[in-house]
C-alpha cells in the first residue's frame, strides 16, 4: 500500500480564486483600442508571442503581461503608438491589479477537508509578489494554510526545494491546480501527487499533455471531488 500524502498543497489563480478571465477581459480591451492597426485574431497572436519571449525578463502576471501588451501595440502601429493608447493600456493593468477576489466553488470547502483530514496544508503560487499576497489577503483564506510558497516559476526542482525545506518527503506531498504544465506534471516529476483540476479558462503557455500514465496522477472535475479523492490515494 503507497502511503497517503501528509502534505496537501494547493494553487491559487483559477484553482482557488477567479485570475484568467481579468486577462481575457483586458485583452478584448487591447483588442478594442488597436482595432484600427490590427485584427482581433492577428494582435492576439503578435501577444501570445511578445508574452512567449518576456516571461523569462518580465516573469508571470500582471505587469509582465502590460509591457508584453505596450511591445505589442508598438509593432503593430510602427512605431507610432499614440500616447493616449500607452496611457489606456497602463490603465487596464492597474485595473488588473485591484480587482476583487472571487473564490471558485468549493475552494475554501476543499481548504477545509485537507486540513480537516490531518494533512499540513500549503499555498504553492507563482507570479508577482505583491500581487499573490494581496489576492491571498483578500481571499480570505490565508489563516487556513500551514504554509505559503510563492515563487517565480513552478519547475520540478522548484517543488523538490518546497518539500525539503519544509521536511516533507514528495512522495508524501500532493500538488493541487488547475494547469497541468505548472502545478501537475513538475510536481509528479519531483516525485509528488499530482492532481489536475480543469478551469474553462487556461492560458495558452500553460497547456499541457495530461500524464495519464503516470501512477500518482489523478483528475477531478472541480474542488467539490478533493475529499473523496484524499483517502484513495491511499489505496
Amino acid at each position: 500500500m503507497t502511503a497517503a500524502p501528509t502534505l496537501v498543497a494547493f494553487d491559487a489563480d483559477d484553482t482557488l480564486w477567479h485570475n484568467e478571465r481579468f486577462f481575457r477581459l483586458t485583452q478584448d480591451r487591447f483588442a478594442a483600442l488597436l482595432a484600427d492597426h490590427a485584427e482581433t485574431g492577428d494582435l492576439d497572436a503578435r501577444l501570445l508571442a511578445a508574452e512567449r519571449r518576456n516571461v523569462g525578463l518580465y516573469g508571470f502576471g500582471v505587469k509582465g503581461f502590460t509591457l508584453s501588451m505596450i511591445e505589442t501595440a508598438v509593432e503593430v502601429t510602427g512605431g507610432r503608438l499614440p500616447g493616449f493608447v500607452v496611457a489606456e493600456i497602463l490603465a487596464a493593468g492597474r485595473e488588473m491589479l485591484a480587482h476583487p477576489i472571487e473564490l471558485l466553488p468549493h475552494a475554501r470547502d476543499a481548504v477545509a477537508a485537507a486540513a480537516d483530514g490531518g494533512h499540513r496544508v500549503m499555498l504553492i503560487t507563482k507570479g508577482d509578489l505583491l500581487d499573490q499576497e494581496r489576492k491571498l489577503a483578500q481571499s480570505g483564506l490565508g489563516e487556513m494554510f500551514d504554509a505559503v510558497e510563492i515563487v517565480s516559476d513552478k519547475t520540478a526542482p522548484t517543488y523538490a526545494r518546497i518539500f525539503a525545506r519544509h521536511g516533507q518527503r514528495p512522495d508524501r506531498a500532493m500538488m493541487i491546480g488547475n494547469s497541468l504544465k505548472s502545478d501537475v506534471i513538475p510536481a509528479i516529476e519531483a516525485g509528488a501527487w499530482g492532481v489536475h483540476v480543469p478551469h474553462d479558462l487556461t492560458w495558452a503557455l500553460e497547456h499541457a499533455e495530461p500524464p495519464r500514465t503516470a501512477p500518482r496522477f489523478a483528475e477531478i472535475a472541480d474542488l467539490s471531488a478533493l475529499p473523496a479523492l484524499l483517502p484513495r490515494l491511499a489505496e
